[in-house]
């Protein structure tokens, strides 16, 4: 790789992180090219990113950035995952985790402040961004269909003395 592709490459991995509000750190020994295509087609599916780099670019990436507290974790054979979603990411890279012990979340960050692998697997428990989202819109929604059914209620009461009346006769 020469030096223009390599300004490239930390030019996007900057861009991407900068644009993400959850960055994880992994330690990636002995993965297969399978495994790793399948976690990175999980990440996909999730929103997330995962991005395998040199500790030096990705030094550079994070350099003057709110992710710079990242450089502790970046020694050793790292990897990247990242996501605008705050719980993409982390449920992914813990989930793999777990099934995988050739795999393991070494820190991260969120919104700039530096994380430990326990913080993730507590981030990874929380309802992801559309589940929150799910759940707000069944509560602001609940309020109206009761409203109209209790509404609803006496014009129907109503209309079944009426019929009973009109049947009577």
């Amino acid at each position: 790789m020469d030096r223009s592709e390599k300004e490239q490459l930390v030019s996007s991995l900057r861009q991407g992180l900068s644009d993400s509000s959850l960055v994880i750190v992994a330690q990636q020994t002995g993965l297969t090219v399978a495994e790793v295509s399948d976690l990175r087609r999980q990440m996909r599916e999730a929103g997330a990113q995962y991005k395998v780099t040199k500790n030096t670019l990705a030094r550079l990436a994070v350099a003057g950035t709110q992710n710079e507290g990242l450089n502790t974790y970046l020694t050793g054979p790292t990897a990247l995952a990242y996501s605008k979603d705050p719980v993409a990411a982390a449920k992914v890279t813990i989930k793999f985790a777990n099934g995988n012990d050739k795999f393991n979340v070494i820190g991260g960050a969120l919104d700039g402040k530096v994380l430990s692998h326990k913080d993730i697997e507590t981030l990874s428990k929380l309802p992801s961004l559309d589940e929150l989202r799910a759940k707000i819109l069944g509560v602001l929604t609940t309020p109206a269909t009761r409203v109209a059914g209790v509404l609803q209620a006496p014009a129907g009461q109503l209309a079944r003395v009426f019929s009973a009346y009109g049947n009577k006769a």
